[in-house]
């Protein structure tokens, strides 16, 4: 649970959809400040923990991934980094995955739509029971974060930009250090998308989708030049994660794309013949438990993806 009493706290409808360097900033903070923001799941409340699969139909795109915001750091401007340390999240104790039709990296394989509703502790992040087998651990994050791009017009949340956004990078947890390159004068930060776990890769397109709070302190270093994010952990970043081991299942070839869908149709099989589940089960675990990682890339022209499972999920 967070313990931080911040300078500034920011209401979950007080968000957009979409950035835009025209918004309004919400809020007008100085560097070295702190805000609290809440934030509303990355289906913008239309997925609920009465949901069904039939709700994934309904889905409006134009409600996705809102993100609370945006923020004004006085004096920041174009060159510069916005410095921004995640002090914290306070969970809510439930989320979602999905399968959402024509979405994720086997959205051919998988055509028809599928949730998952989770329950977790919320006070202590414990594994959380994954109703077909299993236990995932729990990592808090922020998958989207980030500042307004300089380019007029309102963009979609979906991809990420050298600004930052829907980046999904699950080690942006707490402890961690990111820095966002600056466009537009004052940044105007926003973030949510929060979820409490997500392999590398994110392989069916979504994660623990979970409604959070979470605390974060600016900082601004001026002209720094910075092509695209950077972060920095505080340690290692899959403490829980490798206790009991991996299995890996490989995809190789001159393509990196099917390299990794045949990486993770690999992880599919072995877990539906090592564990009893369905292959839509399994395409699910994978999203929020399993990483997909580049091995190789030098030896031209065939490319090594590798898929990581970590074994203590069945342990």
């Amino acid at each position: 649970m967070m313990t931080h009493q911040c300078h500034h706290h920011l209401h979950k409808t007080i968000h957009h959809i979409g950035w835009n360097r025209a918004n309004p900033p919400a809020l007008t903070i100085t560097p070295g400040q702190t805000v609290e923001f809440e934030i509303t799941e990355a289906s913008g409340a239309q997925i609920n923990p009465d949901s069904t699969a039939a709700d994934i139909t309904r889905l409006d795109s134009d409600k996705i991934n809102p993100v609370t915001g945006p923020v004004l750091i006085d004096g920041a401007e174009p060159g510069d980094a916005i410095k921004v340390t995640v002090l914290g999240f306070s969970a809510s104790g439930w989320g979602w995955t999905a399968n959402i039709p024509g979405f994720g990296l086997l959205a051919d394989q998988f055509p028809d739509p599928a949730l998952h509703i989770w329950r977790y502790d919320a006070e202590r992040l414990t594994p959380a029971a994954y109703g077909p087998g299993g236990r995932v651990p729990l990592k808090p994050f922020c998958g989207t974060i980030g500042l307004a791009p300089a380019a007029a017009g309102t963009h979609s949340i979906v991809p990420p930009r050298r600004v930052g956004g829907n980046m999904d990078v699950r080690d942006i947890s707490e402890g961690t250090e990111l820095w966002l390159p600056v466009e537009v004068a004052g940044g105007l930060f926003s973030v949510g998308d929060t979820h409490a776990a997500q392999g590398d890769g994110e392989v069916c397109g979504t994660a623990i989708e979970s409604p959070m709070s979470v605390a974060l302190a600016f900082d601004l270093e001026k002209q720094a030049h910075l092509a695209f994010p950077r972060l920095r952990t505080p340690g290692p970043v899959s403490r829980h994660f490798d206790s009991a081991g991996y299995d890996i299942t490989t995809g190789i070839g001159p393509d990196l794309m099917q390299a990794s869908r045949d990486a993770v149709m690999g992880m599919i099989d072995l877990l539906c013949a090592s564990q009893g589940l369905s292959a839509e089960d399994a395409y699910l675990l994978c999203s929020v438990a399993g990483d997909l990682r580049i091995s190789e890339i030098v030896d031209q022209p065939h490319w090594v993806v590798a898929f990581y499972f970590p074994r203590i999920v069945f342990s």
